[in-house]
């Protein structure tokens, strides 16, 4: 589909010749960094600059020497998916004097380097900014010392600066999501998911530790994601006689015939003395108190460790690729940045104003100013906390709402993981605001023939990591049985809808919204939530499930190339699920570090695939041993996965052999991702909240009567924030032939692809980020949270 390109900057406008860029991770290792350093280099190459590697971080900005390499195309293959950082990490306390940051300012003039991308925590980017701060004065004393010419000064007279947070724990304001963080609670998911199978089978308490010792994202997030009875965090301790109440949840839980606890704790959990809180201390209190089985697992360093999810190492390309734009555009009167997530954007925001708001954050905890503490981590911290305390603790009956309302919730097309997170969620919350619950088996077939029963809280309990549909899910569309739906509305007073589901939900949300003329059961509030692996449904950026398809494609992809390893030079052609969509191919492609990606948006010929079948073979004559070319399953009738094999196999004898793997249905299975778990969990807690507002609006005279646009809508993520569209206005940026939007974000991500696997191509910069501040970054609903 044609994208706006009225600010589509070419190569050979990006220019970057003459420049010297200067990568460096420091502080914390954390998966992506390799990611984010990669796409510096290549991009930096890209626009003709010279690009160096400093390795060891500061400590190898000091010493010099061997540290400052320059870096080529080849020397960042092969590390997307390497976990840590491949060009060292360490603490230096010789950087912060000035001594040391004179021997690192000699090191960089000498090597012609005065742009730096710093990739690391706030006390890593503190560092850089000071260093950038004294630069001239420096230059100034090297002359005195006759260490450089006069002429040094003038020609290096600034440092342009940019950076990037590289940091498991998501301590960082400014930015809804750090590299590394997504990578980590995969990793505490994975070990959740474990204990709890062992857990049930032994009726046990588990209580695990996860890092964070300033702050309780990690253990936040992870306990939204796995429905754990308890969480402490460091912005937010327990009140007085939180002990006693925590029993009771748990002894409550037990007797409801749950077979597990779970609970979750921040390395950093305080009370409200600022006294630690341990494992250790919750688990003699549960033994003491209830006599239960109770285990401590500490997970430590597993959460940094592993190779980077499909979400990291996509954010660490688009960041990486941000920076070098940014060094291009910045001058001396520039403020050093750092580039940042908003909702599905990037931004570029002060240093100095972000890292003032994340010491801000530890100065209101220190004074016990908690709340406020909860504020200043942004809305996407404080909206974590909020759902969890909604979904996680009920409310006993005598002081919930009555409303009298009866909401039924559905799932309809394919199943997509996360689709159960999105019903426990929306149950929960429903329950929470008073109304009765019904459960749809079958999706709109099951609903004409009355597979329609109310779902209560413990029903749903233990459904977030539950991959598929467990409500059962079925493509049939209403038009044809509207009579019977309408007859099964009227039978058990059914007062809103909530369909989870993708392209398929979307058109049948439409039906019942044209069926309102003749049938006034359908004239009642009406919510889709996006859940396909295709990411196909208009309205929204992104859809519940995809996250869990890409990491699925991308997990295989690492697989299929390491079979390669030590084998000759061979080529992976990847066929992969999404109908007409190339969403799944193409940020699928940029994440496992594809050569190109077909697609049927972006037509192509036979003369695009001996290009591309040129460009491989002459990458495979230097030290390149692989290449990976995916091909979505519908983007050409005719050029099918087998043709492109066989054309790869036969062009590129003598220098490559060819492979094909056709990935199937696994790209659908699975447990789901923490992103979608939690995704699909505060979208659907969003929804429901919408659909008690709406119904309250539209009850008149003792019935519900909702006949307008606005109350049969779709959530969807649009750029920087959670928005309900009425689905009848989303007709027009629709494709219904081949079940996709008109206009789609992500192909403004298919340049970054092409520009990392070495080709001249035109870049768009539309969307580049822009220098904003702290503040203003923030929407105005508490919703901008794509990042979880």
């Amino acid at each position: 589909m044609a994208q706006p390109d009225s600010k589509k900057i070419f190569f050979e406008n990006l220019s970057g010749a003459g420049k010297a860029i200067a990568v460096l991770t420091s502080g914390g290792d954390a998966q992506g960094m390799n990611a984010a350093v990669r796409a510096v280099v290549r991009m930096g190459l890209y626009v003709g600059a010279k690009v160096y590697f400093i390795h060891e971080g500061y400590q190898g900005m000091v010493d010099g020497g061997e540290n400052i390499k320059e870096a080529s195309w080849e020397s960042v293959s092969s590390m997307l998916q390497v976990g840590g950082t491949v060009i060292g990490s360490a603490r230096c306390k010789e950087f912060r004097t000035h001594e040391g940051r004179l021997k690192a300012a000699l090191n960089l003039v000498q090597h012609g380097i005065t742009n730096l991308c710093v990739i690391g925590g706030d006390g890593s980017l503190t560092g850089a900014n000071l260093f950038r701060e004294e630069w001239s004065g420096l230059l100034g004393e090297l002359v005195e010392q006759g260490s450089i010419e006069a002429e040094a000064v003038q020609k290096y007279s600034a440092l342009h600066i940019v950076g990037m947070v590289g940091s498991i724990d998501n301590d960082f304001c400014g930015t809804d999501m750090t590299i590394g963080t997504d990578s980590a609670l995969h990793r505490i998911i994975e070990v959740v998911d474990a204990i709890m199978t062992t857990a049930q089978s032994h009726q046990r308490t588990f209580v695990l530790e996860v890092m964070g010792r300033h702050c309780g994202y990690l253990a936040l997030v992870s306990a939204l994601a796995c429905g754990a009875d308890w969480v402490l965090i460091p912005e937010m301790p327990p009140e007085d006689g939180w002990e006693d109440k925590m029993c009771q949840k748990l002894s409550a839980n037990r007797a409801g015939m749950k077979r597990l606890n779970i609970i979750i704790v921040a390395e950093g959990a305080i009370d409200h003395n600022n006294k630690p809180i341990t494992t250790e201390y919750i688990k003699n209190l549960v033994v003491k108190c209830l006599g239960f089985d109770t285990r401590v697992t500490i997970l430590g360093h597993v959460q940094r460790g592993g190779t980077p999810s499909a979400f990291d190492r996509i954010l660490a390309s688009r960041m990486g690729v941000e920076a070098v734009l940014a060094l291009l555009e910045t001058t001396a009167n520039t403020p050093a940045c750092v580039v940042s997530l908003c909702g599905n954007q990037s931004v570029r925001l002060p240093l100095m104003e972000c890292v003032q708001m994340t010491q801000e954050v530890q100065k209101a905890m220190d004074e016990k100013r908690f709340e406020e503490a909860v504020k200043l981590r942004g809305r996407s911290f404080e909206n974590n906390l909020r759902t969890y305390k909604l979904l996680a603790h009920r409310k006993p009956e005598s002081e919930l709402p009555t409303s009298n309302f009866n909401v039924a919730v559905l799932n309809v097309g394919a199943p997509a993981a996360g689709m159960n997170a999105a019903v426990r969620s929306a149950v929960r919350v429903g329950i929470s605001e008073g109304h009765k619950m019904f459960a749809v088996s079958d999706g709109f077939e099951g609903f004409y023939k009355g597979q329609i029963k109310e779902i209560k809280w413990a029903d749903v309990g233990g459904w977030t990591g539950q991959g598929g549909s467990l409500l059962g899910t079925k493509r049939t569309l209403p038009a044809k049985h509207v009579d019977k739906i309408a007859e099964q509305m009227r039978a058990h007073n059914i007062n809103a809808l909530l369909i989870v589901g993708g392209f398929e939900a979307f058109e049948s949300l439409l039906q019942l919204y044209e069926a309102r003329a003749t049938y006034e059961e359908f004239c009642i509030p009406m919510c889709m939530l996006p859940a396909t692996i295709s990411n196909n449904v208009p309205g929204t950026d992104l859809s519940i499930g995809a996250d869990t398809a890409l990491n699925a494609i991308v997990e295989t992809c690492d697989r299929i190339k390491q079979s390669a390893s030590g084998t000759k030079r061979r080529v992976f052609i990847i066929e992969t699920m999404g109908g007409y969509c190339g969403y799944l191919a193409s940020v699928g492609g940029l994440a496992a570090g594809a050569d190109a990606a077909y697609i049927y948006e972006e037509p192509f010929d036979i003369r695009d695939l001996q290009a591309n079948v040129e460009h491989l073979t002459e990458k495979m004559k230097g030290s390149i041993q692989r290449g990976l070319v995916l091909r979505n399953e519908n983007c050409n009738e005719n050029y099918t996965t087998d043709f492109i094999y066989q054309l790869y196999s036969e062009e590129g004898k003598g220098v490559f052999d060819s492979r094909k793997n056709v990935l199937g249905h696994m790209q659908q299975g699975g447990a789901p991702s923490p992103f979608d778990r939690n995704f699909g969990t505060k979208i659907s807690a969003k929804a429901m909240q919408w659909v008690t507002k709406k119904l309250l609006e539209t009850f008149r005279q003792g019935r519900v009567f909702a006949n307008t646009e606005d109350s049969c809508c779709l959530l969807g993520m649009r750029r920087r924030a959670l928005v309900f569209q009425p689905v009848v206005q989303l007709k027009d940026h629709t494709d219904f032939v081949h079940r996709i939007p008109k206009e789609q974000w992500w192909l403004k991500l298919r340049p970054l692809m092409k520009i990392l696997a070495k080709y001249k191509t035109s870049y768009d910069v539309s969307d580049s980020g822009q220098l904003e501040h702290v503040v203003r970054n923030r929407p105005k609903e508490s919703d901008a949270s794509v990042a979880m």
